[in-house]
């Protein structure tokens, strides 16, 4: 927690540069989205555009999870917890991908 006025206005500082850089990224995901001059790959959405969007939301996400939710300043544990979620919600996906393309399921 911040004690003095000096350490509030650092964080205040802070946090003013992380929700303009919020705003900044949401408008290039927009653009990206929308403008034809910022179309990667072929003309509409393909599969670099989302790419591109996924890319800029993941980097939107570390910002407030690092900034406004103070997850820069934890211990070793909460990132070893973070990574196996990471690690059980991707095996998760691949098990719907996997139910999603079963081959045995096809047969019948």
């Amino acid at each position: 927690m911040a004690n003095s006025p000096e350490e509030i206005e650092k964080h205040r500082k802070a946090y003013t540069a992380v929700g303009i850089a919020l705003f900044v990224f949401t408008g290039i995901t927009v653009a990206v989205a929308r403008i034809d001059f910022f179309d990667f790959g072929e003309p509409g959405i393909s599969a670099l555009d989302v790419a591109v969007g996924l890319a800029i939301a993941l980097f939107k996400s570390s910002l407030v999870a690092l900034i406004f939710m103070h997850l820069n300043h934890e211990k070793g544990l909460i990132y070893k917890m973070l990574l196996f979620t990471c690690y059980f919600a991707f095996g998760m996906m691949l098990l719907m991908l996997y139910a999603l393309w079963n081959p045995v399921h096809a047969a019948f």
